[in-house]
């Protein structure tokens, strides 16, 4: 299961045409997402027509709709048996996920996790660890975000406790391997076989590195990190029946996307789809697998040309205005605020000339940049348009949008993802071509809670449930709206 973060229509078209520009590529060129393109999705969640990524992960994780913040909890506020979950304790199957933002971020929580509100990372973390009603549900993590894994005693913790999970990790929940702000050579010359799994990586204290500032020599990329996951996880199933489930996620897309920052944006999404052609040769290679690709939401409104003036609109946008930008606006604003003393010539030659390729910038933008008041969330967002200015190109928010996304989908079983879907039937794809039992997840998760029996449940089922969990297999009513149970 791939989640292209914030990936909309629109910013497929653009990476596509970007890619074509500067590789002397002919017009009707395609990109990996190109060629698996079945349908789409449609995103919006319980509680609004624009989703966040908490509630559009979890309809792909527990097939059903949730409001924005909710991380693997229903409507009702009650935790819900996820794909991941129940692959792992109904199937026996291995686990992994795999993202370029902390692990404990919306995306990957959703799979991993059950909280009422995302923000609450403290008690992602510990519940991905294996502190939680299920136990151990995830045998691979590779990503980044270790400061909510440290007692707040260390230096770089997020946690508001003591807890070092880390350590709990390997001492309670027999994880094998665990590796955090390490070199890059010990995530190179890691084991391709099970002897290290379960296995916890996190290469950063928060987000990995956006692509266009990644040093190749400390952090891993999304399609490395990738490569390794499926390299680990085959090689542990390739004699057995049960087989694996990963989550990959190319967060930061989505975060390019909310600072409105094209350059770092259009580096996202081509490793993303560097990291789809990688799984896509994995497909070929072992026919028993299906891929599946989409986006949780939409990010930034982003159109392909923009209004720069009165007249009567061009139709054109410039890619090369692109090609000349070395850094993320996010770094840029950082390197600006670091300044004891900030001068014009610094914003000129080091931001203007040397990282963002600019040689025309103006006295207004200059003493925009000089206001030592503003933050660093705004002088992101002003370089972006800076650059957005001049290569026409035009956002209608730093938020989420409503549109509908593309579905992607490729091997074994992908013909019935074929035309426009609701989210949640992209998880019940899911449960069925794996033949899962989430509603047997979701009675564990839920069996020291009387409200859910009372609640959720009709006479009929009480008169059904059975204490021995194994045998349970009818399904509570509050899932019975969903097409996949309802049959």
């Amino acid at each position: 299961m791939m989640i292209s973060d914030g990936l909309g229509p629109a910013s497929v078209s653009f990476a596509r045409s970007y890619y074509q520009f500067i590789n002397n590529k002919p017009y009707d060129y395609q990109l990996p997402l190109d060629t698996i393109h079945v349908g789409q999705s449609r995103t919006r969640s319980s509680s609004t027509l624009v989703t966040d990524s908490a509630a559009g992960a979890t309809a792909f994780s527990c097939n059903l709709k949730t409001y924005n913040g909710a991380i693997g909890v229903d409507p009702s506020h009650l935790p819900c048996g996820t794909v991941l979950e129940s692959a792992k304790h109904s199937r026996g199957m291995l686990t992994g996920l795999v993202a370029t933002s902390r692990i404990t971020h919306a995306t990957p929580a959703s799979f991993s996790a059950h909280v009422e509100n995302r923000d609450d990372e403290n008690s992602i973390a510990k519940q991905q660890i294996g502190d939680n009603p299920l136990g151990r549900s995830v045998d691979l993590m590779f990503g980044g975000g270790y400061c909510y894994f440290l007692p707040k005693s260390k230096k770089g913790s997020c946690r508001s406790d003591s807890r070092d999970l880390l350590k709990e990790a390997q001492s309670k929940y027999d994880w094998k391997t665990v590796l955090y702000n390490q070199s890059r050579e010990e995530f190179d010359n890691l084991p391709i076989n099970e002897t290290v799994l379960p296995i916890i990586q996190l290469f950063t204290s928060d987000h990995m590195s956006y692509e266009i500032d990644r040093d190749p020599r400390i952090e891993p990329s999304l399609s490395e990190m990738s490569k390794k996951a499926l390299d680990i996880l085959y090689d542990a199933v390739e004699n057995k029946e049960t087989g694996f489930f990963l989550m990959i996620e190319g967060s930061r897309i989505d975060m390019a996307a909310h600072s409105n920052d094209a350059a770092a944006h259009v580096h996202e999404i081509l490793e993303y789809q560097n990291t789809v052609e990688l799984v896509k040769k994995y497909v070929d290679e072992h026919p028993d697998t299906v891929m599946i690709s989409t986006s949780d939401h939409e990010t930034g409104g982003l159109s392909l040309a923009r209004q720069t003036s009165k007249k009567y609109p061009e139709y054109l946008w410039y890619p090369d205005v692109l090609t000349k930008v070395k850094s993320s606006t996010y770094n840029l604003a950082k390197m600006i605020k670091s300044q004891k003393t900030l001068t014009e010539d610094y914003i000129m030659s080091t931001i203007f000339k040397d990282h963002l390729g600019i040689i025309d910038g103006t006295n207004a933008e200059i003493i925009e940049l000089m206001k030592t008041s503003t933050s660093t969330k705004y002088i992101t967002q002003f370089l972006a348009d800076m650059i957005s200015i001049r290569a026409q190109l035009g956002w209608a928010t730093h938020g989420h949008s409503g549109v509908d996304v593309n579905l992607y989908a490729y091997g074994q079983g992908s013909n019935h993802l074929f035309g426009s879907h609701e989210n949640i039937q992209i998880g019940e794809f899911i449960t069925k071509i794996l033949d899962l039992n989430l509603t047997e997840i979701s009675i564990k998760l839920n069996h020291e809670n009387p409200s859910f029996h009372l609640t959720n449940l009709t006479d009929t089922d009480k008169l059904k449930y059975n204490e021995d969990l194994e045998h349970y297999h009818f399904v509570p009513s509050h899932l019975k709206h969903i097409p996949f149970f309802s049959k």
